[in-house]
């Protein structure tokens, strides 16, 4: 996160606030499970598992979703030369439509196949950030992100920059602040509301792909 640049690093908050609304949005529609916070599924899933769950089978599917997500957006580009803004706004087209696809497959009665489609697109997500095969750092899990603003702070009390933790708290606030527009979106419009998720992926894409826009990879 600290070797973005300005402009950069205000792209991956953004992102961060997308996560926020899908993962609060789904968690809400799903009844207590998660688009993007995969720790959270697995601890469910071994739970359920112990318990013979019934969610057993859709915390598997949200898993296997989201990991089919990353391995997705792993390969796009891989093998060709696109900039990284052009792969950025590639894996972004493909969020816009697939969040847009989801509510209207739930609204004919899939939500289990909706909700796959949305934690596929989080997967996705974290792949925008990619270099040379390895993400940079998650923008649906915010774990590391509280881990660094904690070796921040000490890092600042000993005597060191007093600055690198402020990048991974605007992150983690991104993350906050959208899952709190998802959650009031999700009390109005129901899971119809990651219409909103898809329309700000679709306006980022077309941002990207302006030319000479001003964003790095």
């Amino acid at each position: 996160m600290n070797r973005l640049d300005r402009n950069a690093r205000l792209l991956a908050v953004s992102f961060a606030a997308m996560a926020g609304m899908v993962d609060a949005i789904g968690f809400l529609a799903s009844g207590g499970f998660f688009l993007s916070f995969m720790s959270g599924n697995s601890t469910r899933l071994s739970v359920g598992l112990v318990d013979a769950a019934p969610y057993v089978g859709m915390v598997a599917a949200l898993l296997t979703s989201f990991v089919t997500g990353v391995v997705a957006g792993s390969l796009i580009g891989r093998k060709n030369m696109l900039s990284p803004s052009r792969r950025q706004a590639f894996i972004l087209i493909i969020i816009s439509l697939l969040l847009f696809a989801a509510p209207l497959i739930a609204n004919f009665g899939f939500l289990l196949i909706g909700l796959c489609f949305a934690a596929f697109c989080m997967g996705l997500e974290n792949t925008l950030f990619e270099r040379e095969g390895s993400v940079s750092f998650g923008l649906t899990y915010m774990t590391g992100a509280l881990v660094k603003i904690g070796q921040g702070l000490a890092t600042m009390i000993s005597g060191g920059p007093r600055l690198e933790w402020v990048p991974y708290l605007l992150l983690w606030l991104g993350l906050i602040i959208g899952a709190a527009v998802g959650a009031l979106m999700f009390g109005i419009f129901g899971y119809n509301s990651l219409w909103l998720p898809a329309a700000y992926a679709g306006i980022f894409a077309l941002v990207l792909l302006a030319p000479h826009n001003r964003f790095g990879g």
